[in-house]
């Protein structure tokens, strides 16, 4: 499998990351990556952009060098109920929406509260995919996870970027998380996670987990535009 499409990207609007939009264009083009999202924080993470910043997005060219660009937000799942930092008249502007949790935004409960925090995600029906769910700092029933997000056709995020950075004890659980998705039938994408443009497009180690436990590429969404593209069609 060779993934052109990355579907989780930070710029220094998100105030922790070091890169903007034309380092990224150049580094798709030098690496042969067709698509990115631009998924910037949304405004509840310590240093994220204000919300104006993500609804002028129209402002970003469709195509930039060749290279498609997805408009975007990773929101933060901000309780257990599953609300995010987004509003609705803004999501509305996007192309695609991640939903993740992160300790600034929001504390680690137990297994049932982290997990409703997501699957209420899920069901609101304002999201697109689940970033980064093998994090560590939440332990979550994987199983029931993945049975919510395919009955409401939301995608899991395999993170590359959380083999690099403060998740790096996720492994196992990134492991799992693709097990259980081939099991039950649910989506993932690939997203590098990325901070710093060089990372753009580094699946190594989701290719390493695809293998592992031999993932059907039908239900990865980031196998090509199109299919991108059908999906994201699908959820709006």
């Amino acid at each position: 499998m060779d993934i052109k499409i990355d579907t989780h990207v930070h710029t220094i609007a998100s105030g922790h990351a070091y890169s903007v939009l034309s380092d990224y264009v150049r580094t798709a083009v030098e690496k042969g990556i067709e698509m990115f999202a631009l998924t910037d924080h949304g405004p509840v993470m310590p240093g994220g952009p204000h919300l104006y910043h993500l609804a002028n997005q129209i402002a970003i060219p469709r195509v930039m060098d060749g290279v498609e660009i997805l408009r975007g937000a990773e929101a933060n799942i901000i309780d257990y109920d599953g609300e995010i930092d987004i509003p609705n008249y803004i999501l509305k502007r996007l192309d695609i929406v991640l939903a993740s949790l992160h300790p600034p935004c929001l504390e680690s409960g137990s297994i049932d509260e982290n997990t409703a925090a997501i699957t209420n995600a899920i069901k609101s029906g304002k999201i697109d995919i689940i970033g980064h769910p093998g994090n560590p700092a939440f332990e979550i029933d994987i199983y029931k996870v993945a049975r919510c997000a395919k009955e409401y056709n939301v995608a899991l995020e395999i993170n590359s970027g959380s083999f690099r950075g403060s998740r790096i004890t996720s492994w196992d659980n990134c492991v799992n998380i693709a097990r259980a998705c081939k099991e039950v039938g649910t989506f993932v994408t690939t997203g590098s996670d990325s901070h710093v443009h060089c990372y753009l497009g580094e699946f190594g180690k989701i290719y390493k987990i695809f293998d592992e436990v031999d993932f059907p590429r039908e239900l990865v969404i980031t196998e090509s535009k199109d299919k991108l593209k059908e999906f994201l069609s699908k959820r709006r």
